[in-house]
């Protein structure tokens, strides 16, 4: 899940990492009031869940509190990459220097937390560190051990940082660090680190990323920042099939049947197995199938939550039928998953034995499961049919129809 620029510059300023004045405006009024408060000129922002404002003109300057009034209303209406704005950041201007990128993210090669860093911050990083490789340093972190002062200040020295602004960036660094480890981070990327021509360093911009298995874990700070449960920030705001989703799962403790993530597609999920729904989600595509959602059953939900679910899945507009999916399960019953699905299909006037293109879930009570599923025409695939056969079968079905 991903957070506003603002929420990232709270937990950042949590921590002492050094920030310009800043404040978020929600109205025109909001942005004069902030401008006076801080002091012109300023920059405002526009705070959605994606990159591109500068290039999609969501980003402009005011030199007195009543053009940073005028900017609000030009600024609010600009949509970045299909993302309409949740407000206007307003902070301080201050003169540049120089200008650094550091980012964590994970090395799924390597398997660990790895820091970059180059003197090339700024809009174009990506295209100026391509030119210029030799400028960019990687770092792998330990998961085990705490960050050492020395990866962080290897790390600034192989970019050209040296004498006292190497000294004063490494604890900037390594507090950067301890909070992609801390809250259990996917991102964590300063863009730009500044250094203003007195020689003070301040973070302009951040983005952080957080692993969406871990709110229950960090709860309380997502509370503190205002992030509700049914916001599930995957790089845009949730949409209302989403946030219905949340609400499925949330009515009943028993189970799980959530994580819904919304598509284009025909062809509905309702797939399990931790990584297998993964698995079964791209076997869907490649064999030419187009979802209209991803989603993730399993821990035994009720009759009541799987039924809830399918029906949301099929008030999907343009969803032709469903799949019913899952690996090898020991803590799931397949006959409540059957019962659960074919009552969905009921309720929302659909034939089971038209509507549900696959059904595999090996496992637990399979055999009461395949008999209630035979009563309705549907078809059944037990563990001798790979995940990979079944999507394609699915999709077979789908095209069938």
């Amino acid at each position: 899940m991903r957070f506003y620029e603002y929420e990232t510059k709270e937990l950042f300023r949590r921590h002492g990492i050094p920030l310009v004045k800043y404040g978020v405006a929600y109205s025109p009024a909001d942005a004069r009031r902030l401008a006076l408060e801080i002091g012109c000129p300023v920059v405002m922002k526009s705070q959605v869940l994606s990159g591109g404002r500068m290039k999609a003109g969501a980003v402009k300057f005011a030199d007195t509190p009543e053009e940073a009034e005028e900017l609000y209303d030009e600024i609010i209406p600009i949509v970045v990459r299909g993302q309409k704005s949740r407000g206007v950041l307003v902070e301080e201007k201050v003169p540049l220097a120089k200008q650094f990128f550091i980012g964590i993210t994970w090395d799924s090669r390597a398997k660990l937390p790895v820091l970059v860093v180059t003197d090339l911050g700024g809009i174009d990083v990506e295209e100026e560190a391509e030119k210029n490789p030799d400028h960019v340093t990687k770092t792998h972190l330990s998961t085990i051990l705490p960050c050492c002062e020395y990866k962080a200040k290897d790390a600034l020295r192989a970019a050209g940082v040296r004498g006292r602004d190497l000294n004063r960036l490494v604890p900037l660094v390594t507090t950067l660090t301890r909070i992609f480890l801390k809250y259990d981070l996917t991102l964590c990327e300063v863009n730009p680190l500044v250094q203003t021509t007195d020689g003070h360093f301040y973070v302009l911009d951040g983005h952080i990323d957080m692993e969406a298995e871990a709110r229950d874990r960090h709860a309380k700070l997502l509370e503190d920042l205002g992030i509700r449960p049914e916001e599930t920030r995957q790089a845009r705001p949730p949409t209302e099939f989403e946030i219905r989703g949340v609400e499925v799962n949330e009515a009943d403790h028993r189970g799980v049947a959530g994580n819904v993530v919304e598509f284009g597609g025909d062809l509905g999920l309702i797939i399990g197995a931790g990584g297998g729904s993964l698995t079964l989600f791209d076997a869907i595509r490649k064999h030419g199938g187009r979802p209209a959602n991803y989603c993730e059953i399993g821990g035994n939900p009720s009759v009541n939550k799987t039924k809830e679910l399918t029906k949301l899945i099929l008030s999907k507009p343009g969803v032709k039928k469903i799949s019913v999916m899952m690996n090898v399960v020991s803590n799931t019953r397949v006959d409540i998953i059957a019962r659960g699905v074919i009552k969905g299909c009921l309720e929302m006037g659909r034939d089971p034995g038209n509507t549900i293109a696959m059904f595999r879930i090996p496992g637990a009570w399979e055999e009461e499961g395949a008999k209630i599923l035979k009563r309705y025409g549907v078809e059944f695939c037990d563990r001798s049919v790979s995940m990979n056969e079944a999507a394609q079968r699915t999709v077979e079905n789908l095209a069938g129809h």
